[in-house]
């Protein structure tokens, strides 16, 4: 129960320090989220919709996957230095292949007769995609982005 205590009493004496290291926590997640989202929901998209696209896009970041997070740092740290920037990036490469994969998976899973039956009630192909597909992909999509969180 001390260290509960001493970890209270620095938090109390230190607490402008505290504030400040928060903030950049939730800058250093939400910028390469939001980067990893404005990329991977088009990305992910499209390679539902390509065979090419999803070749490419898929394997490229599972290669990348591959890759631990703390390297890609160590080699972004020569060129930006140590600073906001590297660490963004390293984590951008992070946050990226679980948006991308789920994305794809999303689209993909959707019944093609689901579709048919939404072209044949009349519904124009955004209709579809706004109204029918997104709505049902939706689940998965979100399940990529809180692994990516």
């Amino acid at each position: 129960m001390d260290i509960f205590t001493k970890a209270y009493q620095y938090a109390v004496l230190n607490s402008g320090d505290l504030g400040v290291a928060l903030q950049q926590h939730v800058l250093l997640v939400l910028v390469p989220l939001a980067i990893g989202l404005l990329g991977g929901l088009p990305l992910g998209f499209w390679s539902s919709r390509s065979r090419l696209a999803s070749i490419v896009f898929i394997n490229s970041f599972n290669a990348l996957r591959v890759i631990p997070s703390l390297a890609v740092l160590f080699l972004a740290i020569p060129y930006f230095g140590l600073s906001f920037q590297s660490a963004a990036i390293a984590l951008t490469l992070l946050v990226m292949p679980p948006i991308l994969i789920n994305t794809d998976v999303a689209f993909r899973s959707i019944d093609p007769l689901i579709r048919e039956a939404a072209l044949g009630m009349g519904m124009s192909p955004p209709q579809v995609l706004r109204q029918v597909e997104i709505p049902l992909a939706l689940p998965v999509v979100l399940a990529g982005i809180k692994t990516a969180w």
